[in-house]
C-alpha cells in the first residue's frame, strides 16, 4: 500500500450497472464535503458501456478494468492495493449517499481508534429501512428463525425493527456501504478472495474481532440501497450464497460443526422442496410463483448433492 495522503479512498466494484454507477458517483460529489477523497472503480468486465461512461464523464476516477468478473473480494483487493486513503469506503454501485452520511462515519472512526469498520443505515427507495448489519452465522441462526432471534435477543441480534439513535457495536456490516480503517486492513489482511460475492465482509469482520478490533453501526448515517440490482437474483446468485456460507463454516469451525451445518441446511432445503411440491400438486402446477420455487429448490438440492466440488 502507498503512503496515505487522502482521508478516504472510495472503492466501487461495478458489473453492468452503468446507470446505477453514475447515480452513485453523482451522490458522492453532491454529499461529501470537507473530506479529502479519491474514487477507485474496479470494473469486472462490464458490457453495458460502464467504462465508456466513466472515461467520458468522470475522468478523475481511478479505473481498473478487469478482463473477467473477478468477484467482490478480489476486485476490492485490487483497489485497496493502490489506495492512498487512511480509510477505505467500500461502496456498492447500487447505492446513493445522503448528505453527510460519510462525514458522520468518518468523524466517528476518527474519534474511536478501536473501531475497525463502521456502517450506516441502509434505506429502500421509499425510505424504509433495510437490514444494515449481520450477526455471525452459528448453530442458533441455522436452527431458529432469524426474526425470532431478533425479537427475543435484540442485544445479540440487532435489526432494522429497533430505532437506535446512538452507535451500537455489532458483529458485521452489510457490504453495501462501510468504512474500514487502513490500520485494521494492514493488521488482518485484505478480503479473502475465496469468497466470490457473499460473506466476504462477514469473514473480514470476524477476523478483525479475533484480532481485537470492533465493528459499529451508526443508525443516523443514511444510504439508499437499491438492493440486489448490482448482483442479480438468478439461481446462480442463490448457489453462490450457499457456497460462501459453507466456506465460512469450513474456515472457522471444526469438522464436526461443519458437517452438522451441512446436514441442517440440506434438511431444511428438502423440507421446503417437499412443501412446495405438495403446493404445486394441489394447484395443478398453475401457480407461476410456486413453479419457480419448485425449480429453485430443485436446483439448490442438486447443487448440494455435489457441493464439495464447489468448495475451495
Amino acid at each position: 500500500m502507498n503512503l496515505c495522503i487522502m482521508d478516504v479512498s472510495i472503492i466501487i466494484v461495478n458489473w453492468n450497472t452503468r446507470d446505477l454507477l453514475q447515480s452513485c458517483l453523482e451522490s458522492i460529489h453532491k454529499t461529501i464535503h470537507d473530506i479529502n477523497y479519491e474514487i477507485i472503480v474496479v470494473d469486472n468486465a462490464s458490457r453495458d458501456g460502464s467504462v465508456a461512461m466513466l472515461q467520458e464523464k468522470y475522468s478523475e476516477v481511478r479505473l481498473i478494468q478487469n478482463e473477467d468478473n473477478r468477484g467482490f473480494g478480489a476486485a476490492n483487493n485490487q483497489a485497496m492495493r493502490i489506495m492512498i486513503g487512511r480509510y477505505a469506503l467500500l461502496l456498492n454501485s447500487d447505492t446513493v449517499l445522503t448528505e453527510n452520511a460519510i462525514r458522520e462515519l468518518f468523524i466517528f472512526m476518527e474519534a474511536h481508534s478501536e473501531a475497525a469498520m463502521a456502517c450506516g443505515q441502509l434505506l429502500n427507495a421509499d425510505g424504509s429501512k433495510q437490514n444494515s448489519v449481520a450477526s455471525f452465522p452459528n448453530f442458533l441462526t441455522l436452527l431458529t428463525n432469524t426474526l425470532l432471534l431478533e425479537y427475543l435477543l435484540p442485544n445479540c441480534y440487532p435489526s432494522k425493527r429497533y430505532n437506535h439513535d446512538q452507535p451500537i457495536e455489532v458483529d458485521s456490516c452489510i457490504g453495501a456501504c462501510f468504512l474500514v480503517r487502513r490500520k485494521a486492513i494492514e493488521d488482518v489482511g485484505m478480503l479473502d478472495e475465496r469468497y466470490f460475492f457473499f460473506f466476504e465482509e462477514t469473514d473480514w469482520a470476524y477476523r478483525m474481532k479475533v484480532a481485537g478490533w470492533k465493528v459499529f453501526h451508526l443508525p443516523t448515517a443514511f444510504i439508499y440501497h437499491f438492493q440486489g440490482q448490482s448482483i442479480g437474483r438468478d439461481i446462480q446468485s442463490r448457489i453462490e450464497f450457499y457456497r460462501s456460507r459453507y466456506q465460512f463454516f469450513s474456515k472457522w469451525k471444526s469438522r464436526p460443526y461443519f458437517i452438522f451445518v451441512c446436514i441442517v441446511i440440506f434438511v431444511r432445503l428438502c423440507i421446503n422442496w417437499l412443501f412446495v411440491s405438495v403446493a404445486n400438486i394441489f394447484s395443478l402446477g398453475m401457480n407461476r410463483a410456486l413453479r419457480h420455487k419448485f425449480f429453485v429448490y430443485s436446483r439448490l438440492i442438486l447443487w448440494h448433492l455435489n457441493f464439495t466440488s464447489h468448495l475451495k
